[in-house]
């Protein structure tokens, strides 16, 4: 572990934008057209008195964190933006530690002031760690670090403090081992509402705006060879769309690989059951099914975790997503028969580290590779908020993420054309320019490169977004 002095805050800020959709996404019961995305600038100063600034981003996504039918989009947004308030106060009034620390010595009590605001877990989590990216940020820019050095030599000062059950695990080994890699492959996101082929794309519908809309047309123009399927829960729904699919995936791409996402449409395990029983028997799916590396999260999370999985879990294997609400969740998971848990920015850098130890000490002892890591999305938008979360997945040895915020919105839409020339000119690999000057992700042959995110220093980014272009979000 690095010798590093620790650390405080002495000024933090939260800022929004608002960034359109190219077309509507679905996931379970939403149709989002727009959403806000959230910002946040820290300031950060260590005890010879040298000052750093961190930055983070994270789409304020409505209908994921909390799915409440009683709850509008506007009052989802509200929560998160409360979270991220809350967050705040209680990293700002932390005191001096290192990075880790700071989050350590907050993490219990932010969860239960969230509670006290009837905030479930996953929007809690949200707030935390917004704040914590930009923390961690900063301080690397004020050593002058890439993430993957603050991880491996552990600059950080990350600790099993917070998840005792690793305790006598050789964390700092561990960490030392984390080694991004140059490319990862992009994970497509067949949404419940999207057209599978040219042919069914209403003439009104079409955008004609130079990118692929169909399924059909992004294969062909990205080269995807990883997907990720939505289910809705309406077992003859599914099987139906499944057959659809299937049958753009064997013809057009041959040889591929996916994850099916429940998004807790299944009320319990019998349904899911019932789901995996008629597609093993369909022989128009058979190549589908045997290309299938785990269901997500398919049981609400109201049941998710009363139950064991029993003999389903030994059929595939199962991983949750929003079940993941604490620290602890995977722990209740794994005693359940879940194998696999999410990595996504917006439940927490830490936890995603420690969630990843886990898997290691569990696979150990268990003398095979039976648990796993996978990386998800929230439709996270490029800059910012998606450099953070490429690398938190390559240092997580995740080889494919699931992506796609690129495809349901048109390049950096809201962002200034003078921030998006930026992110051209630093991460030329990772975007380029469309026939509008947008930048838009540059995926070839379904991966991305990440040589620019990972020599950053900082968590990922070399780019500072235009604060001017922003409002700022009333503390």
């Amino acid at each position: 572990m690095m010798d590093i002095s620790p650390i405080h805050i002495v000024d933090i800020a939260a800022f929004e934008r608002t960034t359109p959709f190219r077309f509507p996404f679905r996931f379970g019961v939403a149709r989002v057209t727009q959403a806000p995305q959230l910002f946040v600038r820290v300031v950060i100063e260590d005890g010879q008195g040298r000052t750093a600034t961190g930055q983070s981003a994270e789409m304020m996504m409505p209908k994921w964190f909390d799915k409440s039918a009683d709850l509008s989009t506007d009052d989802n947004i509200n929560q998160l933006r409360l979270s991220v308030k809350l967050a705040m106060q209680a990293l700002g009034a932390a005191g001096q530690s290192s990075p880790f620390g700071l989050h350590a010595r907050v993490e219990a009590a932010h969860h239960e002031t969230c509670a006290g605001y009837h905030l479930p877990g996953l929007v809690a989590s949200y707030g935390l760690a917004l704040v914590d990216r930009a923390i961690v940020d900063g301080f690397c820019r004020l050593h002058g670090l890439t993430i993957a050095r603050a991880v491996q030599t552990n600059a950080l000062g990350i600790t099993t403090d917070t998840a005792p059950d690793l305790h006598g695990f050789d964390l700092t080994g561990f960490l030392a081992n984390l080694a991004p890699q140059p490319t990862i492959a992009i994970r497509h996101t067949v949404g419940l509402g999207d057209v599978l082929w040219n042919r069914d794309l209403a003439d009104t519908d079409r955008l004609n705006d130079g990118q692929p809309q169909t399924l059909q047309d992004v294969i062909a123009a990205y080269g995807h060879t990883f997907f990720k399927l939505k289910a809705s829960g309406d077992v003859a729904a599914d099987l139906h769309r499944l057959i659809a699919i299937a049958g753009v995936l064997d013809q057009k791409v041959g040889q591929y690989q996916l994850t099916i996402d429940g998004n807790e449409q299944f009320e319990n395990a019998d349904q899911v059951a019932d789901l995996i029983d008629r597609i093993m028997a369909e022989p128009r799916l058979k190549n589908l099914w045997q290309s299938t590396l785990f269901l997500e999260q398919p049981i609400a999370r109201a049941n998710a975790l009363m139950h064991p999985l029993g003999d389903l879990g030994a059929r595939v294997p199962f991983e949750i997503d929003e079940s993941d609400d604490s620290i602890g969740a995977f722990l209740a998971a794994k005693d359940l028969g879940y194998r696999g848990i999410s990595s996504k920015s917006c439940k927490g850098f830490y936890r995603a580290l420690l969630n990843c130890a886990r898997v290691a000490h569990w696979n150990a002892d268990a003398g095979e590779n039976r648990f796993f890591m996978s990386a998800e999305d929230l439709t996270t938008q490029s800059g910012l908020a998606l450099q953070q979360d490429l690398i938190l997945a390559s240092l997580i040895g995740a080889r494919h993420i699931e992506r796609n915020g690129h495809h349901y919105v048109a390049g950096m839409a809201g962002a200034p054309q003078a921030e998006q020339d930026a992110y051209l000119a630093q991460h030329g690999d990772l975007y380029h320019a469309g026939d509008t000057g947008q930048a838009r992700l540059n995926i070839q042959n379904g991966q991305v490169s990440l040589a620019t995110v990972t020599a950053a220093m900082g968590l990922g980014c070399a780019v500072t977004p235009d604060w001017s272009a922003m409002t700022p979000l009333a503390v």
